[in-house]
């Protein structure tokens, strides 16, 4: 029996300790000894004399002889070395350990500790270290170092050894070990390494058996709860860190989702949730303490937690649909993938009513055969399934039915990578790269091939998003966790080949998604950037059609905005920063005051009491992505997000927007916001700042807004109805007025100034029948062509100044006769004159228009959409050439009606009459006041109005608009009135014609009073 003796001899001249410290040093001796002997062996030894004193003897170790060997078990309170466990790594975890004869170990304290450490020196004084080791400079140099370095290290407790390990570049470093057989005061250590720093140089070291760490044994099961605990024997005055080391990383161990710590002045513990793949690895715990630069010591403690993980496995069949047609039995090959994986899975097979045979196994890929019997057809599909059972005996399974082409039924057949597939039944495949996700194709009902679907995700981009769901479960920081996914978010977006796909775009919306909701996300002004540029990125143009949406119930665009607002919102922005597509601005706005923003030219004005720091941001292209259910309207703006630091009960907030398109005339807008729980645009809390102010909303809460704008103009309740009407009334009065004419033409006409009159009336009733009848022939303008919509219009535009150009012949007329009633116009000079100025002067109107506007091209000249002239604003567009001669016209007119009036009233030929015959000329003036006017323009007043007042205005627009189009559409049946019904000539002479009691003969007297009468 051997046993192993550790024995303390203190001494002031062991290691040369200075002052009065008493140096250290331990002896192990084998003692060869009976067994039954044991018991009786005292260890109360103690020897002293003026310098060295021997104690505490204690025993580490027995030792027995064995077949193979010397079989060691170590005392109580003991465990093997670090040198025993590198050499028999089975024994770190036992008591007992069969060594060769040769190499039995002595078994060390549990209290022992090991201080690895290098220490800078002088240069000067040191420089002859770096020498050959055979040099008498090296050992002289290294003999200085060991002998003062032990001087101040062995008056620790249990010193044990100092072991000088190399002399490095790099200044001058020394490495060294020390061992100590028992516990170590750190308060002792620490002063005695900050004497050592300053005699030799800054010294920094890392101890083991400071603290124990206490982790669970053997692998833990998956998905469980453990506790990893940390301990130490004295109060070490600083927090200890967790680290855990896995083959890719090493992360610091913070709280989270699945990590908890608790802290204890002597204990410190980590709870672990749901434990998995991501939790396995080296744990260390790490007490630090420093002081000035001059010395760092690190206490450490680690211990390996193994998992016994689970697999997600993928399932397939090859083929994936077997045919049965003209077979007794079909064989295939089942297979269930596995990540590639460490651990070992007992894996089982089996199937109902089929045959699972020559189970194989490589590289992650499990592989049996099964055979089906094609007779009996059965009534459900057979079924195969694989069972992974790990080391905890926990198990996961796997099962797909075999969906087999039996005699009769309807199949797809093969399309390139697609084989043949049953009717009814969906084709999955892998994604080409072996990547995340699956390809799929519907073999319809009816045997024809669907399209290919694909969920197929670029492993960068699901590297991002595996990345983006674990930053805040416990496993390192949650702000560089972000920063890195950031980063490679930015990355990934930078290369639009990356993310062009539906699945690829979904992706990285979905770990911008998965980042909003960290409530403890505050990115910095790097991480921010990054964000930033990534997100811009995804509104690429190029990218569009990425964003259509494969379901009805979601919105990829919604959840974008949500998301990239959210994180604005933590973001730290202080100022402007602008990308590609998008801007964000930021300001801190002081109590009481209104706040303004400006992104992409949107002036962002915010009235709240205090809000804090308001951040606005402006997304371009993003409103052709967002779905927009109203189909009646359109987005004209960019979106523009607005949040504010600090929530209000009163919120205003004014946003002027640069329209996208311009906003024709009687076409309403709409300021939206958009709504994240109905997943649509919503008009509530906004209000349009109307015509005069087009660009401009008023909202009283905060979100995203944007301006839509119909895509139809305002539609007048029965003004089609009123319209039709009207001029079916007027072509119908017109054609009776024009008949009329014809008739009493001989009978009326007996001087030049009714030939004059009655030439004027039939060539304003001729050009307005030709306009009404265009205007009939046009009404449905998508259901005529192009070129038949011109041809209308120049006919609308030339009848419609005819008609004016004649009122001008006769209100001039008028005037002419009022004011020179002695001079008369011949027949011959008034008909020059009213053909040219009736016709000859509106074609040239009409000519010139057409030239100068690209020969009457589309939307220049004319309107597909109305069938008319184009209006493009205030003295825009070629309506203007209408509007101006008919405004002089008008104005003509009126003139010419007051000169009239005036001449009527205060002719001293009229002054002279009798009170009758003033009577009589009131009468008169009045009923020319009356039948003149709406001949004479009146009509056309509210006409101009109807072009100033837009119909958004309200009712005041809807009002002109009634007025003038039941004045305009009636105009024909007003000429009929003037010049047929109400003149009373006209109806004498009509009614003679038809001789229904005619009365007395039309006079000379008469005819000449006639102008006087109109």
């Amino acid at each position: 029996m051997w046993l192993f003796i550790l024995i303390y001899v203190l001494g002031l001249n062991i290691s040369q300790a200075s002052g009065a410290a008493n140096s250290t040093q331990m002896y192990y001796f084998k003692l060869k000894i009976d067994k039954n002997a044991i018991g009786n062996l005292s260890t109360a030894f103690v020897y002293n004399n003026n310098n060295v004193r021997v104690s505490d003897l204690k025993k580490t170790t027995i030792c027995q002889n064995v077949t193979n060997g010397v079989q060691c078990t170590c005392e109580p309170l003991h465990k093997w070395g670090d040198k025993s466990c590198e050499s028999k790594t089975e024994c770190c975890q036992k008591d007992t350990c069969t060594f060769s004869k040769d190499k039995a170990t002595a078994c060390v304290s549990n209290t022992s500790v090991t201080i690895n450490g290098s220490m800078e020196l002088n240069v000067l004084n040191y420089a002859s270290c770096l020498n050959e080791k055979t040099s008498v400079e090296y050992k002289k140099c290294s003999n200085n170092v060991t002998t003062e370095m032990k001087m101040m290290y062995s008056t620790l407790s249990g010193f044990n050894n100092l072991e000088i390990l190399r002399y490095r570049l790099g200044s001058i470093y020394v490495e060294f070990l020390i061992s100590i057989a028992e516990a170590v005061d750190p308060q002792a250590l620490i002063s005695i390494s900050k004497d050592l720093s300053e005699a030799l140089g800054p010294l920094s070291m890392e101890t083991t058996g400071v603290v124990h760490l206490k982790i669970p044994k053997g692998p833990v099961c998956y998905n469980k709860t453990e506790k990893l605990e940390c301990t130490v024997q004295h109060d070490l005055q600083t927090s200890p860190r967790w680290q855990l080391k896995s083959k890719e990383r090493s992360k610091l161990i913070t709280n989270g989702t699945q990590a908890t710590l608790t802290q204890e002045t002597l204990r410190t513990t980590v709870t672990i949730t749901g434990v998995d793949a991501l939790w396995e690895g080296e744990y260390m715990c790490i007490y630090e303490q420093s002081a000035n630069n001059s010395f760092t010591i690190t206490h450490k403690a680690s211990g390996v937690m193994d998992v016994a993980l689970q697999p997600n496995i993928a399932i397939t069949t090859s083929p994936s649909f077997p045919s049965c047609q003209d077979e007794e039995s079909v064989t295939l090959t089942v297979q269930c993938n596995i990540d590639n994986s460490d651990e070992s899975y007992v894996v089982k097979w089996s199937s109902q009513n089929t045959a699972v045979t020559q189970p194989i196994h490589q590289d992650g890929i499990y592989k049996a055969r099964i055979v089906v019997k094609c007779d009996p057809k059965p009534t459900t599909p057979p079924q195969v399934n694989c069972s992974f059972v790990n080391s905890c005996n926990q198990t996961r399974n796997a099962s797909t039915d075999i969906n087999i082409i039996y005699d009769g039924d309807k199949f797809c057949t093969a399309d390139g990578d697609w084989e043949n597939t049953k009717a009814g039944f969906t084709a999955v495949l892998k994604c080409k790269d072996n990547g995340p996700g699956e390809r799929k194709r519907k073999c319809n009902s009816d045997a024809t091939w669907g399209t290919e679907t694909s969920s197929c995700v670029n492993k960068a981009v699901d590297n991002v998003l595996q990345k983006a769901n674990i930053i805040d479960i416990g496993l390192g920081d949650i702000q560089e966790n972000a920063a890195d996914v950031f980063s490679l978010l930015g990355n990934v977006t930078n290369n639009t080949e990356n993310i062009n796909t539906f699945a690829n775009m979904n992706a990285t919306i979905e770990v911008l998604s998965t980042l909003s909701q960290k409530s403890q996300l505050k990115p910095n002004s790097t991480s921010t950037n990054d964000f930033l540029e990534s997100s811009s990125n995804l509104l690429n143009k190029s990218l569009a059609d990425t964003w259509k949406t494969k379901t009805e119930n979601r919105s990829l665009a919604g959840t974008y905005l949500d998301s990239v607002e959210q994180i604005i919102r933590m973001a730290d922005i202080q100022s402007t920063t602008t990308k590609k597509n998008l801007e964000v601005a930021a300001k801190n706005c002081s109590k009481g005051s209104k706040c303004e923003n400006k992104v992409f030219n949107v002036t962002i004005l915010l009235d709240s009491e205090d809000p804090g720091s308001v951040k606005t941001a402006g997304f371009k292209e993003l409103d052709s992505y967002l779905p927009n259910k109203d189909d009646d309207y359109q987005p004209n703006s960019i979106v523009v997000s607005t949040t504010a630091e600090r929530k209000s009960s009163s919120v205003t907030i004014e946003i002027d927007f640069p329209l996208t398109k311009k906003r024709p005339r009687n076409v309403k807008m709409q300021c939206v916001s958009w709504d994240n729980t109905t997943n649509s645009w919503s008009s509530l809390g906004c209000k349009w700042g109307g015509p005069d102010d087009e660009g401009r909303c008023i909202c009283t809460h905060l979100s995203s807004f944007a301006i839509l704008m119909s895509k139809y103009p305002i539609d007048i309740p029965y003004m089609t109805e009123i319209t039709y009407a009207g001029l079916s009334v007027s072509v119908i009065s017109l054609i009776i007025s024009l008949t009329i004419e014809l008739i009493v033409w001989s009978t009326v006409v007996k001087t030049n100034s009714l030939y004059l009159r009655h030439t004027a009336h039939v060539n304003i009733s001729l050009t307005l029948l030709i306009a009404d009848s265009c205007f009939l022939a046009s009404s449905e303008p998508s259901q005529i062509s192009v070129i038949w919509c011109e041809i209308v219009v120049l006919f609308k535009h030339f009848c419609y100044l005819a008609m004016f150009f004649w009122m001008l012949c006769l209100s001039t007329t008028l005037l002419h006769q009022t004011t020179f009633p002695l001079h008369q116009l011949s027949k011959k000079v008034y008909l020059r004159y009213s053909l040219f100025v009736g016709y000859v002067c509106p074609m040239l109107i009409v000519f010139i228009t057409f030239i100068t506007n690209k020969a009457g091209s589309e939307n220049t000249y004319f309107s597909k959409e109305t069938c008319w002239l184009v209006y493009d604003g205030f003295m825009v567009g070629s309506i203007h050439t209408f509007v101006i001669p008919v405004g002089i016209i008008v104005f003509i007119n009126i003139f010419s009606m007051v000169v009239v009036i005036m001449k009527l009233l205060h002719h001293p030929q009229f002054a002279k009459t009798s009170n009758s015959t003033e009577k009589k000329a009131l009468v008169t003036v009045m009923r020319s006041v009356v039948l003149l006017t709406p001949i004479f323009g009146v009509t056309w007043i509210f006409g101009f109005a109807v072009m100033i007042v837009d119909l958004t205005s309200g009712i005041l627009a809807l009002a002109i608009n009634y007025i003038f189009t039941a004045l305009n559409a009636f105009q024909g049946f007003f000429i009929l009135l003037t010049t047929c019904l109400f003149d009373k000539m006209t109806r004498e002479a009509l009614l003679n014609r038809f001789k229904i009691n005619s009365p007395s003969s039309i006079t000379e007297s008469s005819a000449k009073s006639e102008s006087i009468q109109k």
